[in-house]
C-alpha cells in the first residue's frame, strides 16, 4: 500500500490510537513537564476523542520529571536511583496533564506496567478488560512503565515497545510515536515511507539517545516493527509539529509512516510471538523449518533436533533453525523432558515413548505465530 493510501485510508480513518510521548517532547530543559507543549497535545487529543476516535496515550517523563524536582544534572545511573527519580516525578507528571487534560473536560486515569504485567496470560487479560472499562467510561489511560518497582529482569527499558504492545493488546488501527525529531532521516532529509522494518531500516539509527529519556530512534524502530507485523500501522512524527496529531489523523503528509502486513495477526497471536517471554527453545530440522515458514503447518516430533531450557507444557517457546534464527513462537503441547524423549519420533511413536500420546503435534499451528 502507497504513502498516500495509508494516510488517508488507514490514518484519516482510524478509530483507535495509541498515542506515545517522549520524555525530551514534553519535557523542558530542566526535565519538568513543559505545561505549553503538553498543553497542546492535550487540546488536539480532546479534539480528536470529540471526533469518536479511541486514544490511549502512553508517556514518559517520570524519570525526567523527577530529576527536575530533585534538581538532578544528569539522569542516575543505579536502578535505586532511577526509582526513587521516578517515584518523585511520577506524581509531577500525571499533575501536569490532570490539569491540562481537566480544561477540555477530559478525565485521565494513571497505569503503571511491568513486563510481568504483559507476558503472564491472565493479567494480559486484566489489562486490557480494566483499558476497555475506562473507554467506557469515557476516561483517557496514560500509560507509563512502573519505574518505581521494576527491575532491570522486569523493565521494558523504554515506552516505546510498552506502546507497541498495547497498540497490538486494545487492536489499534495506528501507533503514533512522537519525539523531538521530523521523523526517520536518511541522507538529511525525513522519509516519507519505510515500506519494512529490516536491517537496512534499523541501520538509520543513529544511536543517540537523549540526556533524559532511556530510548533512542532504535526503539521506535524496533516499536514499529512490532505494530507492522501484526497488521497496522505506525507512524513517527514530532510531537513539537503544530496540530501534529490532527494533521496526521487528517492524512496530511508529516512524519515517516511505516507500512503493516498484509495479514493481521489475532489478538492471541500477537501475544503468543510478540508479548510473551520464551520460557526455552526447540531447534528443528531443515524439513520443519521449511513447512512452518512456507506452508504454516503444526511442529511435529519428527523435526525436532534439540530442545534448550527447562519448560512445562502450555509454555511459550521459541523455535529456531540449526543456524540459531528464530522461525516462530508457540505454546507448547509438552514439556521439555518429555520433548526430548521424543524428538525425531513419527507421530506414531509417540504413546510408546511416553506411555500416551495426548497430542500428535508439539506446537499446533493455531497455537504459533510464524516470523
Amino acid at each position: 500500500m502507497p504513502d498516500t493510501a495509508i494516510r488517508q485510508q488507514v490514518l484519516a480513518k482510524a478509530r483507535r490510537i495509541v498515542v506515545k510521548v517522549g520524555t525530551n517532547a514534553i519535557c523542558d530543559a530542566s526535565g519538568r513537564p513543559d505545561r505549553t507543549t503538553v498543553a497542546g497535545l492535550a487540546k488536539q487529543i480532546a479534539e480528536i476523542r470529540k471526533s469518536g476516535v479511541s486514544v490511549l496515550m502512553v508517556s514518559s517523563g517520570a524519570i525526567g520529571a523527577g530529576m527536575g524536582e530533585l534538581e538532578l544534572t544528569a539522569r542516575p545511573k543505579t536502578m535505586p536511583a532511577l526509582q526513587a527519580a521516578a517515584a518523585v516525578g511520577q506524581g509531577q507528571l500525571m499533575r501536569a496533564f490532570h490539569d491540562v487534560f481537566a480544561r477540555h473536560g477530559v478525565k485521565v486515569a494513571q497505569v503503571l506496567l511491568t513486563r510481568d504485567d504483559l507476558e503472564e496470560r491472565a493479567r494480559y487479560l486484566n489489562i486490557r478488560n480494566t483499558l476497555q472499562a475506562l473507554d467506557d467510561y469515557d476516561a483517557l489511560p496514560i500509560v507509563n512503565e512502573n519505574d518505581t518497582v521494576a527491575v532491570d529482569e522486569i523493565r521494558f527499558g523504554d515506552n516505546d515497545i510498552i506502546a507497541a504492545q498495547l497498540a497490538n493488546m486494545v487492536g489499534a488501527d495506528a501507533l503514533v510515536l512522537l519525539t523531538t525529531v521530523d521523523g526517520v532521516i536518511k541522507d538529511g532529509r525525513v522519509l516519507n515511507c519505510i515500506q519494512h522494518v529490516d536491517e537496512q531500516a534499523m541501520a538509520l539509527d543513529s544511536g543517540r539517545k537523549s540526556s533524559l529519556g532511556s530510548g533512542g530512534m532504535s526503539s521506535k524502530l524496533q516499536a514499529a516493527a512490532v505494530v507492522t507485523r501484526a497488521g497496522e500501522v505506525a507512524v513517527i512524527a514530532n510531537a513539537r509539529a503544530p496540530k501534529v496529531l490532527l494533521r496526521l489523523l487528517g492524512g496530511e503528509q508529516i512524519g515517516t509512516v511505516f507500512v503493516p502486513a498484509k495479514r493481521k495477526l489475532s489478538s492471541r497471536r500477537r501475544w503468543i510471538g510478540q508479548v510473551a517471554r520464551p520460557a526455552g527453545r526447540i531447534v528443528v530440522d531443515g524439513g520443519a523449518a521449511k513447512a512452518l515458514r512456507e506452508h504454516g503447518k503444526s511442529l511435529l516430533p519428527s523435526g525436532v533436533i534439540a530442545v534448550a531450557g527447562q519448560f512445562t507444557k502450555g509454555a511459550t517457546v521459541a523455535v529456531i533453525d540449526s543456524s540459531g534464527k528464530q522461525i516462530a513462537r508457540g505454546l507448547t503441547n509438552y514439556s521439555s523432558e518429555q520433548i526430548k524423549k521424543i524428538k525425531g519420533l513419527k507421530t506414531s511413536q509417540i504413546a510408546r515413548a511416553l506411555g500416551d500420546k495426548p497430542y500428535d503435534e508439539i506446537i499446533h499451528r493455531n497455537n504459533m505465530t510464524v516470523g
